[in-house]
């Protein structure tokens, strides 16, 4: 069993309302093959939302405290990533996950690169809060990028 990002299973949960539909990753939650589940929802966030970024460093900063999720708006919404994230760990360790296939660029899902913080459109590596706790915890994180 493994978890997709639900957003890549076609649910309508990233901040602008939409979805980034991967048939191939939709078939493995149908199948039940894997799960589909949104860090952000289940911390707490609305959909849609303001988009936020990481400012200060990335998802490793965020857990060391040197780092901060904030919205478009100058809000800070770091605790919802980190509640999101340690609500998705428990999820997924409860039903024995140890595979994770996450959206790239995302403050909370991106691997291998995320936003730069200045709402610019440029990313910057780096990875994601709830991919970088999964990745603390020994949950093998992979890219939709890489699939």
């Amino acid at each position: 069993m493994k978890m997709v990002s639900a957003c890549l299973a076609g649910i309508n949960c990233r901040y602008d309302g939409q979805n980034k539909e991967n048939q191939s990753l939709r078939d493995l939650v149908i199948q039940g093959k894997a799960i589909a589940l949104c860090p952000e929802v289940i911390g707490g966030l609305a959909t849609p939302r303001l988009p936020a970024e990481i400012v200060g460093g990335d998802g490793e900063a965020v857990w060391n405290g040197t780092a901060k999720v904030i919205d478009q708006a100058g809000n800070d919404v770091t605790t919802a990533y980190q509640a999101g994230a340690e609500k998705a760990l428990t999820v997924l360790q409860h039903l024995k996950i140890d595979t994770v296939i996450l959206k790239e660029k995302s403050p909370s899902c991106g691997v291998c690169r995320i936003y730069d913080g200045s709402f610019s459109g440029k990313t910057k590596v780096g990875k994601g809060v709830a991919a970088a706790l999964f990745m603390r915890n020994g949950i093998q994180v992979l890219s939709d990028e890489e699939i």
